[in-house]
C-alpha cells in the first residue's frame, strides 16, 4: 500500500474514532460476521478501501450445567497470537497467547503462564502503598500452573519456542472461580492462534454436596463440599487432575472422575467451531528432532554402558549420576574425535533418550527398578517425632534418600494470613511453607522471592493435612507447618505430607488422624504409529530418575479412610482414564504401608505439660475493657507484646494469648490484670484495697480499676454492727468472689477467707458446699492458680435437716462501685420470717433477701441490764424503746445510747402510735444498712 494511502486511511479511521462521542446515532459493533451492513458508512468505506474488516467479533454460546458459557474473539486484544474472553454471568476471563518472533529454537520449551486477578475486577482499589497490584501473589501462581498443567504436553514434540500465556480476570461476581474459566480460555486462544498445539482440551470442577455431585459449583456451594475436582483432558485421554477432599472413598474418586470426564468434553466443539471462524493458518515452526543417524550412533555407543549402570542396585543417586555423566563424555570424546558436529549439538537430548528407553525397557521386560525394588514396593522409611524440643512441634521424614524437616508454630488468630483473591475466604489460619534450598541437591543456587514450584508443592500438602484439623470452633489457633527439605530423590511433597502430619500430633493438635502421602508412576509402551498404549507397568513410590524417564507423576495424599489431595502431572499427549483409576488401588497400598510407620512412631497427640511447651488462652473481657488493653493506635498492645514475647489477638468481648511458655503466659496475664483487671471467677482469692465504706459493706478496687461489694454480712462469721469496726479505707484485704446479684454486681466475702469459729454445743450445724469454678478456655494446660469455696449455710427453726446450697457463676467483671449502690439501693429487703422463744431462751431466726438469700443468723437472747451499744446489740436482744417516728410502714424506734432501730407494722396492725410512746421489743435481725430491725417483745403482747 502507498504512504500516502495509509496516511490518508490513517487520518479517515482518527476522524472516525471520535465520531461516536458526538454522534448519538451511532451503534455498537455487531457481534457476528455479517455486522459490517451495521457499521456507519464512512468506517464502511475506509474498512472496503483498506480491504479489511474492522472489529469484527465471533462468539459462541452453549451451556454446561445450568449456567451460560461465552467464547468471543476478535473485540479487544487483537494483536495477540490469539485471544478469547471467557465469560459465565458476571464473570469474563481474557487468555492471550504469544510466541516470540525470532525463530532460533531453544532445548527445552520456554513456556510461561501468567494469571492475574486485579482488583478492579471487583471495583475495589488496592489497599497498598502505591494502590498498584504488587508482586503475584500464591493464589496467582497455583492459577498458572493449572493452566501450564494440561496445556504444555499438547505442544509439539521437539517445539522449543518461547510462548507466553497471559490469562486476567476482566470482572468477577464472586459466584465463580475464575481459574477453570481461564485455562478453558488458554485453550481456545490456542486454537485460534497460528502456534502448533494439539488441542483443544476441556477442564471442569466437580464437586459433591451430601453425597451428590455438582458440576461447576459456586463458591458458595464449594464451602459446603467435600470434594473440589479440576479435571482437564482431551477428547479420549486425562491431562491433568487436582484434587482436594475430605477423606473421599477412592471407589467414589473414581465416580467423580467418571462423571466428570463426559462434562469436560463439552467444552470441545465450540472451540472448534471458533476456530473454524476466527482462527489463523498455523504457522510453520522450526522443531528441534534428533536425527534418527544421531540417534542410532550415539545409541550404539552409550547403549551398553548406560544398561550396565541401571542394572548394578549398588549405585546411589550421586554415584549413579556420576556414572551416567562419565558416559556422556566418553560419547562426546568420541564424536569429538569423529568431528560429528551435528551429533554434537544434539547430545544431550540424545543421551536422555538412550536412557530413557534403557530404563523403560527393563521395567517393562524384567519388572524391575533401577535401584533393585519391585514395582509396588515402598522404599525403606524413618520416621522420628520432636526432633526439636524446643519447637511447639516438629518431626522427622526419611523415605529412601529423600529427608524432609518439619516443624509447626502456633499462633494467635489474628495472625492468620490475609488473602487478597477475587474469591474465596479472606485469610486463612493453616499454612504450610515448603522450602527447596539447593543445598539438597548438591547444588549451588542462589534463594529469590516466590518460586512456582515451592508453592505448588507446598499448598499440595497444605490441602492433603487441611482434612484432619479440627475445625476453627474448637481450635481457633493459627498454625503454620515449614517443611525444609534436607535431601531430594522424588516425592518431596508426599514426604512433606507424612513430616507435617507428624509435626501436628507433636504439636498437640487434636489431628483425627494421620495422613500420608506417595507418588504413583508410569512407564509405558506406545505403538509409534497409531500412539495406542499396548503395554504399560504402574510404579509405587517412584525415585527422582523415574519421575523424568517416566510418563506421569500422581501424587495422592490421605487417610486410612480416603483421599484427601491429589495432583496428577503427565508428559505424553494424554493417559487414558481408566490407567489412571487403576493408579488409586496401587496408592491406597503403598499409603497403608507408610501409615503403619508413622503410627509406630507417633499414634495421638501428644500431652503437652512441660515448662517449655506452648501455652494459649482465650479470655473474655468486654470490649470497653479491651479497649483500654489496645491503648491508642494499639500502643498498649505492641508495647506487651515487645515485652513479654507473647502475641494478643483481640476479636469481639475476646482476648486469645499465645506464649512460648508457662513463664511468658505469667508475665502477660500479670500486665493485662494491671490494666483492665483480671477475669473474676467465683471460689477465686483475690487482693483488693479498701476503696470507701457504706453503712451496708466495703467497696474494693482491684488493679485495673475494678470494683466489688464486700456486704457487711461478709465481713466476719460474727454479726457486725458497723463495717468501719472490721476495715478501713486503704487497708488491703484478702477476699472471696462468692456470686453475682441479678445485675451482674459482684459480691465478695471476706469471712470465707477466715477460719470457721469454734462451734458451741448449741450453735447450728453448718455445712460447706464446694462452688464449681469455670476457668477461661485455655490450650496446653494453662491453669488459674486461684481456687476457693464459699460457705452457704441455711438452718431451718424446728426439726428441719440443714440445707446445703451450691451454685456456679460464669466468668464476669467485677462492677463499679456507682452501679453497686444503686443496686443497694433499689433492692426489695423480703419479709421477715417469724420465729419464738424456746424455754431456754436460745432461739434461731432466720431472714432472707434478694441480696443474700439463704444467710442464716443464729445467738442467745443478750442480758436486758446489759449497757447496750451498738456493738453489743444481737438478735434476741430485749430492750425498752421509745418511738422516735412514726412512718406509713413501720416506726423508727429511739433504742438508747443513740441506737436507732425499725420496727414494721404487720398487715393488719393499726398506725396508733405516736412519737414518745414506750414499746418492748426485741432484735430480730439487721437490715442491709446494719440497723437493728425489732419486732414486739412476747411479754409486751
Amino acid at each position: 500500500m502507498p504512504i500516502s494511502s495509509m496516511a490518508t486511511r490513517a487520518k479517515t479511521l482518527n476522524r472516525i474514532i471520535r465520531v461516536p462521542l458526538r454522534v448519538p446515532s451511532f451503534r455498537p459493533f455487531s457481534s457476528s460476521s455479517s455486522s459490517l451492513s451495521d457499521l456507519p458508512d464512512t468506517l464502511l468505506r475506509s474498512s472496503e478501501a483498506a480491504g479489511t474488516k474492522v472489529l469484527e467479533t465471533f462468539t459462541e454460546e452453549f451451556e454446561i450445567g445450568s449456567r451460560t458459557v461465552t467464547l468471543e474473539t476478535g473485540r479487544i486484544a487483537r494483536f495477540a497470537n490469539g485471544s478469547v474472553v471467557f465469560g459465565t454471568d458476571g464473570t469474563k476471563v481474557l487468555s492471550t497467547v504469544v510466541a516470540a518472533k525470532d525463530n532460533e529454537p531453544k532445548d527445552f520449551l520456554p513456556l510461561t503462564v501468567d494469571y492475574q486477578e486485579k482488583q478492579f475486577a471487583q471495583g475495589i482499589i488496592p489497599n497498598t502503598y502505591m494502590r498498584r497490584e504488587g508482586a503475584p501473589k500464591e493464589r496467582e501462581l497455583l492459577c498458572g500452573r493449572l493452566i501450564d498443567r494440561p496445556i504444555r504436553p499438547l505442544f509439539p514434540v521437539g517445539f522449543y519456542h518461547e510462548v507466553q500465556v497471559m490469562a486476567s480476570v476482566l470482572s468477577s461476581d464472586g459466584n465463580q472461580d475464575p481459574d477453570v474459566m481461564a485455562a478453558n480460555a488458554t485453550s481456545a486462544a490456542l486454537m485460534l492462534s497460528d502456534i502448533p498445539w494439539g488441542g483443544p482440551i476441556g477442564v471442569i470442577r466437580i464437586g459433591r454436596i451430601y453425597g451428590q455431585f455438582v458440576v461447576n459449583p459456586t463458591m458458595d456451594e464449594l464451602s459446603m463440599s467435600d470434594l473440589n475436582l479440576v479435571y482437564a483432558c482431551t477428547k479420549d485421554k486425562t491431562l491433568m487432575i487436582d484434587v482436594q477432599a475430605r477423606e473421599i472413598s477412592e471407589k467414589d474418586l473414581e465416580a467423580a472422575l467418571k462423571l466428570a470426564h463426559p462434562e469436560a468434553v463439552k467444552y470441545l466443539e465450540p472451540q472448534k467451531r471458533l476456530a473454524v471462524k476466527a482462527g489463523k493458518a498455523k504457522k510453520d515452526y522450526k522443531l528441534s528432532m534428533i536425527l534418527d543417524s544421531t540417534l542410532e550412533k550415539v545409541r550404539s555407543l552409550a547403549e551398553a554402558p548406560i544398561e550396565a549402570v541401571f542394572t548394578d542396585c549398588s549405585y546411589g543417586k550421586f554415584e549413579r549420576g556420576e556414572a551416567l555423566d562419565n558416559i556422556t563424555k566418553d560419547v562426546r570424546r568420541t564424536l569429538e574425535e569423529e568431528g560429528d558436529v551435528e551429533s554434537l549439538n544434539m547430545l544431550p537430548k540424545t543421551i536422555d533418550t538412550v536412557r530413557k528407553k534403557v530404563v523403560r525397557k527393563r521395567i517393562i521386560r524384567d519388572g524391575l527398578r533401577v535401584d533393585g525394588r519391585h514395582l509396588s514396593q515402598v522404599r525403606p522409611i524413618h520416621c522420628e517425632a520432636g526432633y526439636l524440643p524446643m519447637l511447639h512441634g516438629s518431626s522427622l521424614f526419611s523415605r529412601g534418600d529423600t529427608q524432609v524437616l518439619c516443624t509447626v508454630t502456633l499462633g494467635a488468630p489474628g495472625e492468620a494470613q490475609r488473602l487478597e483473591s477475587l474469591v474465596g475466604p479472606p485469610t486463612k489460619r493453616f499454612m504450610l511453607h515448603y522450602n527447596f534450598p539447593p543445598f539438597s541437591i548438591n547444588e549451588v543456587g542462589k534463594r529469590v522471592g516466590l518460586n512456582r514450584r515451592e508453592v505448588g508443592h507446598g499448598t499440595l500438602a497444605e490441602k492433603a493435612l487441611l482434612a484432619v484439623l479440627p475445625p476453627e470452633e474448637d481450635f481457633p489457633y493459627t498454625v503454620r507447618i515449614n517443611s525444609e527439605v534436607m535431601a531430594s530423590d522424588g516425592s518431596t511433597s508426599m514426604a512433606t505430607v507424612c513430616g507435617g502430619s507428624m509435626a501436628l500430633m507433636d504439636a498437640g493438635i487434636p489431628v483425627r488422624e494421620h495422613v500420608a502421602g506417595v507418588s504413583v508412576g508410569l512407564v509405558s509402551d506406545v505403538d509409534p504409529l497409531t500412539g495406542e498404549i499396548q503395554d504399560y507397568r504402574i510404579l509405587t513410590d517412584i525415585l527422582g530418575l523415574e519421575d523424568h524417564l517416566g510418563d506421569m507423576d500422581f501424587k495422592i495424599a490421605g487417610t486410612r479412610k480416603g483421599v484427601t489431595a491429589i495432583q496428577l502431572d503427565i508428559k505424553p499427549a494424554g493417559i487414558p482414564l481408566d490407567i489412571i483409576c487403576e493408579c488409586l488401588e496401587h496408592a491406597h497400598k503403598g499409603r497403608l504401608k507408610i501409615l503403619d510407620h508413622m503410627e509406630q512412631e507417633i499414634k495421638a497427640p501428644r500431652t503437652h505439660d512441660n515448662k517449655n511447651s506452648p501455652r494459649l488462652a482465650t479470655l473474655k473481657f468486654s470490649n470497653d475493657a479491651l479497649r483500654r488493653l489496645i491503648g491508642p493506635l494499639g500502643v498498649l498492645k505492641r508495647r506487651i507484646e515487645e515485652e513479654t514475647g507473647a502475641r494478643m489477638s483481640v476479636s469481639d468481648e475476646t482476648l486469645t494469648i499465645v506464649a512460648k511458655n508457662q513463664t511468658v503466659m505469667d508475665k502477660v496475664q500479670e500486665k493485662i490484670d494491671f490494666i483492665i483487671g483480671r477475669e473474676m471467677i467465683v471460689g477465686g482469692i483475690y487482693k483488693g484495697v479498701i476503696n470507701s465504706i457504706k453503712e451496708y459493706g466495703a467497696f474494693i478496687e482491684f488493679n485495673g480499676g475494678q470494683h466489688g461489694l464486700l456486704h457487711i454480712s461478709e465481713l466476719s462469721h460474727e454479726p457486725v454492727a458497723r463495717v468501719s469496726d472490721v476495715v478501713s479505707v486503704g487497708q488491703q484485704v484478702t477476699v472471696m468472689c462468692i456470686g453475682q446479684d441479678v445485675r451482674g454486681n459482684i459480691k465478695l466475702s471476706l469471712k470465707a477467707t477466715l477460719p470457721q469459729p469454734r462451734r458451741r454445743p448449741d450453735d447450728v450445724v453448718d455445712q460447706t458446699a464446694p462452688l464449681a469454678k469455670e476457668g477461661p478456655h485455655i490450650w496446653a494446660a494453662v491453669s488459674d492458680a486461684s481456687s476457693g469455696q464459699e460457705d452457704d449455710n441455711e438452718e431451718r427453726s424446728g426439726s428441719s435437716a440443714n440445707e446445703t446450697q451450691a451454685s456456679s457463676v460464669p466468668s464476669f467483671v467485677i462492677r463499679t462501685a456507682a452501679e453497686c449502690e444503686e443496686q443497694e439501693k433499689s433492692a426489695k429487703l423480703s419479709e421477715i420470717s417469724k420465729s419464738s422463744k424456746s424455754n431456754s431462751k436460745t432461739r434461731t431466726i432466720a431472714w432472707k433477701s434478694k441480696l443474700d438469700v439463704g444467710v442464716i443468723e443464729s445467738c442467745k437472747d443478750a442480758k436486758e441490764d446489759v449497757s447496750l451499744t451498738a456493738k453489743t446489740i444481737r438478735i434476741g436482744t430485749e430492750v425498752i424503746a421509745k418511738v422516735h417516728e412514726v412512718r406509713a410502714r413501720g416506726l423508727v424506734l429511739d433504742l438508747g445510747n443513740g441506737i436507732r432501730g425499725l420496727y414494721r407494722f404487720e398487715t393488719d396492725e393499726q398506725s396508733n402510735y405516736e412519737a414518745g410512746d414506750q414499746m418492748q421489743v426485741v432484735c430480730t435481725s439487721f437490715n442491709s444498712k446494719g440497723a437493728p430491725v425489732m419486732s414486739m417483745s412476747k411479754d409486751d403482747l
